[in-house]
């Protein structure tokens, strides 16, 4: 299955590139996915000058939605950035825990947390935090069609070589071309991808029931299978569902909207009709995935970014959120070291390694505990949820959503 186009958003024609070797004062972003966007964002409101080279030859968003959470908004308000996302998307106002046939395990205290924190958790369809990332970038140099095959170190700053043939020299090389990263490759060598066990189907749809308030979110928990719906304003819902299955399936997954279907018989109305009402087009097929922890993220000015640094499942909703912070972190590390950017890329390194070591290992712990199959397992991690006060649930999700700067 493949995704259409559920948002109009402008394609971005880039800039001509001239065959050879070009030299740039400007920070070398590869990648123009949101990490790579907020990135260049960040790095403009510090006064330091980028350019984004992305291997796509246009901008279009995939079908599908993520959550921008309250520590991702509260870090880019701390260097001025407004995205305006609750007029794009939806803030959360409502986040349950369900089983299959819609009966309630656990109400999440999110809302009350955001509350406190003054800071709210929105869900946005990707295309639109797209649009929202290359308004704030108009007027930065945005080449398409250019994937990075490898960089150089330099004397003077680094060089990304493209596929087409063609260098360029820059002050400084981010890496921000996702999972599969050529910069990533560089640093760590070859590796493998750790395989969860199961699928993703994801979709953006026009969507609504009387009895799904605004800013609903819910997960819907079977055996080894899951489903969320999840408004993300404007009359459109996002939604994804997950079925274990072996990793050669998983991967290229080939099935059709009957078999998907067939997955989630039985479970709760609004799970059955938004897939119903989902053309089978729109359905994106994923695998899900992530990879070791990489301790090292670059040499000299050269380093990782989002994805590429530190790809996580996403069970905890925090893919993007920790390349946002990543962003922020790394635009005041270059802003206070702007002329020694290996020194700015180590201590930008250093702050980020822990938190999204962190965050990496809990979404592959959640992950794990929501796919279990084994009815006793589901059972009393049910109950074990069921039995969870507020104050602890609140605990651990303002810890999370807090932006720790």
């Amino acid at each position: 299955m493949t995704t259409p186009e559920h948002e109009a958003v402008p394609e971005h024609e880039g800039v001509p590139e001239h065959e050879g070797v070009e030299h740039t004062s400007d920070v070398i972003i590869v990648g123009a996915g949101i990490g790579g966007l907020t990135a260049a964002a960040a790095l403009r409101r510090a006064g330091i000058g980028v350019r984004v080279y992305e291997r796509a030859t246009s901008l279009r968003p995939a079908g599908s939605g993520l959550s921008v959470m309250s520590n991702a908004v509260g870090a880019l308000a701390s260097i001025g950035i407004d995205l305006h996302l609750d007029k794009r998307g939806q803030a959360i106002e409502v986040f349950h825990v369900l089983d299959e046939t819609g009966g309630l395990i656990q109400e999440q205290p999110l809302k009350a947390v955001t509350d406190r924190l003054g800071v709210p958790s929105v869900c946005v369809t990707r295309g639109d935090l797209q649009a929202a990332l290359l308004e704030e970038i108009d007027g930065v140099p945005l080449f398409l069609g250019k994937a990075a095959t490898g960089y150089t170190v330099e004397a003077d700053g680094a060089s990304v070589r493209f596929d087409d043939g063609t260098v360029v020299h820059g002050h400084a090389v981010v890496g921000a071309d996702g999972f599969n990263s050529a910069i990533r490759r560089q640093v760590a060598g070859p590796e493998e991808s750790t395989d969860s066990g199961y699928v993703c189907w994801l979709a953006v749809v026009p969507f609504a029931r009387p009895h799904l308030p605004a800013g609903y979110v819910g997960h819907y928990w079977g055996s080894g299978r899951r489903v969320g719906l999840i408004d993300v304003g404007q009359g459109r819902y996002y939604w994804w569902g997950t079925m274990n299955m072996p990793a050669e399936r998983s991967r290229h997954w080939t099935g059709d909207k009957e078999e998907i279907l067939l997955a989630y018989d039985g479970w709760a109305d609004e799970v059955c009709d938004i897939i119903r009402e989902t053309p089978e087009e729109a359905i994106l097929a994923v695998p899900s995935h992530d990879r070791p922890f990489l301790e090292q993220w670059g040499e000299g000015p050269v380093t990782l970014l989002g994805d590429a640094a530190h790809p996580m499942l996403t069970s905890l909703g925090q893919g993007s959120a920790m390349a946002i912070e990543d962003a922020v972190v790394l635009s005041d590390c270059l802003e206070a070291s702007p002329d020694d950017p290996a020194a700015a890329f180590r201590s930008y390194e250093d702050q980020r390694r822990e938190r999204t070591r962190t965050v990496v290992a809990a979404s592959r712990s959640v992950s794990e505990t929501e796919q279990l199959e084994d009815p006793e397992e589901r059972r009393q991690r049910d109950e074990g949820l069921r039995a969870a006060d507020e104050p602890f649930l609140a605990g651990q999700l303002e810890s999370l959503l807090r932006w720790p700067a």
